[in-house]
């Protein structure tokens, strides 16, 4: 949003010598072998085709076949060659590129040190001095060759980096992304001889491979937030994201202060989020010195777990719950954390309840009350896998229903998902590619079900590829074309690639969904490749829309990904997506304007890159915790949680129950979900209602019921049993609608409920369209 501000002279120096600057582009990988060449060249190629002078310096293809076919008849500038007990090296040619002073030039390895009477000391400063001079650069840069991210991948992994560059350089790019591959294609490319050449071999477990891919996406999700928080402030836009957590943090200095910081800590940790603290003091009440105590104990604390920490005055302490709010919307918090108020009704009726204060303002922003366990054996740690200390997997024999469902497992076909924050960013391309690749090595490949949307550069992967022609159906008078899934189990290949996973099948046809399809694809031995969008994923769906203003329809369930063998990130950052749709390479000339102005803006698609990032950053330590016991970079595991829901009437219901999943998923806690019916016999529209929240409910995995309370001076009561008869650590309970936000009633339901589970962890899940 422009603003009629004049600017500064420094501005408009800044501006202008932004103008005369080449454009920096990283590409990241995880180690060496994972493609950052191979995609480096490709762009050269595609900037040539385009008319833009594109030349090349310092390359290294590691004579891997995929990767010299992508040099083409591109321009080499000759490096500078050098050994050392190292082995030899290239520097670049600055002389030679500054003479033949083109466009773009492609460089690989960003973390290089020159030779000794080097112009430079290091490649980053040569790059530096091309970008003054108007020249654009392309380069390629490891993970662990990131300052801070190296000693994170030294102690998890062992790898030592010759040389680092600052964390600072991705700020200084003007585009970061990622490329992204699974452990599982690494290590086969390296059993084929692709990657005999890579000096990094020695880490190719599947372990080290898994943590170092984790850091990847972390990392760029984390620079993708910045972007994404640059944006919306130009844009002059409140308030979070929807992409991202932040975490804040209400202590005091007092013996609890400490718990609640580190319970902060733990839930900030694994839902990937900021965290801060904020401690409020009565104005003219000078400090004990028990509190003088806490107090350094407390910022030093947070000092250990990353936090910020702000102390604010207060002049009442009956200004509490408005002061925590306003600071929350300021900082632009999702979460608040906080201790359960240890008033009497009779204390909150003279000084204030701060529980109702909060419920009449926290709009948009979650509530969490921790757990007052000072009775039941002091704080706990947040878990992140269950243990199984009762046998010992090496000598557990395994029950005939344990061997039928592993022999099950063997015999299944093999499952890969591409997966995209958005259309156009090349996951059918991707599928494609590597079905051709396939089909060269002499695997029997077939296409299952393909769109390319008017892609020729997608068109043309097909090549050799055999397609099964889809079977067309008669429904209400009009021929439309489904997935032969008869005709492919019939052709019975040994893979076949299957594009949109999240398609809704004709009505009456075998299956309701694709996925299904793809399921009984699987389970007749025959391997799969597909495709699908970040936004498809059903437990998503309510931070796409708060992202897009977009009601997503047509989901998938996340078990889909753990299902799969293999998923991996196509990751295009917004400008070269949003450069694609103008090049009429995603939609037809007429749709592009109007994508550009809704789904494709830039907000968006920033946020959904940075939504996708962290998605399957997730899924890469859900597969780490599985594969290392006890490993997780989320944090430690240590006993068990039970998450319920409690949706209560004027409840948004598919979004509480969708958030329950979210959390029981990264704890591997039980989801316990209950419906509060106020009327003994429900209406018909009701009972259409109570049927769908059971379905999303148990295709999450969760147990769903339905109690019956005679008014809401009864609820509390009924959610308070219910939640100790299925023994939850964790209570989750929604805000109102719009049309009830101000119903007294059952504020005053919801106050009772938290007053009733101090005992236990308490979350009030926003809705950001109304208040309590």
């Amino acid at each position: 949003m422009e603003t009629y501000r004049r600017k500064s002279p420094d501005e408009i120096l800044a501006n202008i010598q932004k103008l005369q600057r080449g454009n920096l582009k990283i590409l990241i990988g995880a180690v060496s072998g994972s493609g950052k060449t191979y995609h480096m060249l490709r762009e050269g190629q595609h900037l040539k085709s385009q008319g833009i002078d594109v030349v090349i310096c310092a390359v290294s293809t590691l004579q891997r076949s995929e990767t010299v076919k992508q040099l083409g008849d591109l321009e080499r500038v000759p490096s500078i060659h050098w050994t050392d007990h190292n082995g030899e090296s290239k520097d670049l040619n600055i002389d030679g590129l500054i003479t033949r002073n083109p466009e773009v030039v492609l460089v690989d390895g960003l973390a290089h040190r020159n030779r000794k009477d080097a112009q430079f000391p290091t490649r980053l400063e040569d790059i530096l001095f091309l970008l003054q001079r108007g020249i654009s650069v392309i380069t390629t840069l490891n993970v662990y060759e990131i300052e801070g991210v190296h000693e994170m991948a030294r102690k998890w992994t062992g790898m030592e980096a010759r040389i680092t560059v600052p964390l600072e350089t991705l700020e200084m790019a003007d585009e970061v992304r990622l490329i992204d591959v699974s452990p599982e294609t690494l290590i086969s490319r390296l059993k084929e001889g692709h990657l005999d050449n890579s000096r990094d071999t020695g880490l190719f477990t599947r372990k080290d491979l898994a943590v170092l891919r984790e850091l990847s996406l972390r990392l760029v999700a984390e620079d993708v937030n910045m972007s994404l928080e640059r944006h919306r402030e130009e844009m002059g836009l409140q308030g979070a994201s929807g992409a991202s957590e932040r975490i804040l943090v209400s202590a005091q200095y007092h013996w609890n202060g400490s718990i609640y910081i580190r319970r902060g800590q733990q839930i900030a940790k694994r839902l990937n989020g900021d965290l801060l603290v904020v401690i409020f003091l009565l104005k003219n009440k000078p400090l004990s010195k028990e509190a003088t105590a806490f107090k350094r104990s407390l910022h030093k604390m947070a000092k250990k777990t990353d936090a910020d920490i702000e102390e604010l005055p207060l002049q009442n302490s009956r200004h509490f719950a408005k002061a925590l709010i306003n600071y929350a919307v300021e900082k632009k918090v999702t979460r608040i954390v906080l201790g359960h108020s240890k008033k009497s009704r009779w204390q909150e009726i003279r000084q204030g309840s701060i529980t109702d204060g909060i419920l009449k303002r926290a709009k948009g922003i979650d509530i969490f009350w921790v757990a007052d366990r000072t009775e039941h054996g002091g704080p706990r740690i947040l878990p992140t896998r269950r243990l199984h200390t009762e046998k010992s997997d090496i000598y557990h024999r395994l029950s005939s229903e344990e061997m039928i469902e592993k022999v099950e497992r063997i015999k299944r076909g093999r499952f890969k998902i591409y997966i995209g924050a958005a259309p156009g960013v090349g996951k059918t391309y991707t599928m494609l590619r590597e079905g051709n690749e396939s089909l060269n090595k002499g695997i029997d490949v077939v296409i299952g079900w393909l769109e390319t949307h008017g892609r020729a550069e997608t068109a043309a992967q097909v090549d050799n590829l055999p397609i099964i022609p889809p079977k067309e159906v008669q429904y209400k008078g009009t021929t439309l074309r489904e997935t032969d899934l008869e005709g492919i189990l019939a052709r019975n290949p040994e893979l076949v690639l299957v594009d949109e996973l999240p398609h809704s099948n004709i009505p009456g046809s075998q299956n309701k969904k694709r996925y299904e399809d793809i399921t009984t694809i699987l389970e007749h031995g025959i391997s799969v490749i597909t495709t699908v969008n970040v936004q498809h994923l059903e437990s998503l769906n309510d931070s796409v829309e708060q992202i897009t203003g977009i009601r997503v329809r047509e989901t998938v369930p996340d078990y889909i990904l753990s299902m799969a063998d293999e998923v991996e990130l196509i990751d295009v950052t917004p400008r070269s997506l949003q450069q694609r749709m103008r090049e009429g390479k995603i939609y037809a000339e007429n749709k592009v304007e109007q994508a550009l102005d809704s789904f494709f803006k830039t907000g968006n698609l920033i946020a959904l890159r940075e939504l996708a990032l962290r998605e399957i950053a997730d899924d890469v330590d859900e597969r780490l915790e599985s594969w290392e016991r006890k490993f997780s970079l989320r944090g430690p595991w240590r006993r068990e949680e039970v998450i319920y829901v409690c949706i209560l009437p004027d409840s948004h219901a598919d979004r509480l129950i969708r958030r329950g999943f979210r959390i029981a998923y990264r704890l591997k806690a039980s989801l316990y979900v209950t419906y509060i019916q106020k009327h003994a016999i429900p209406s018909a529209e009701e009972l259409i209602r109570i049927e769908s929240w059971r379905k999303l409910a148990e295709s999450f995995g969760g147990m769903f019921e339905v109690l019956v309370a005679d008014g809401w001076k009864k609820i509390p009561t009924k959610v308070i049993e219910q939640a100790e008869q299925v023994q939850a650590t964790q209570v989750i309970i929604g805000q109102a609608v719009a049309a009830q936000s101000k119903n007294w009633m059952r504020r005053q339901a919801i106050k009772e409920i938290i007053r009733g589970a101090r005992n236990l962890d308490v979350l009030l899940v926003s809705n950001p369209d109304s208040m309590l």
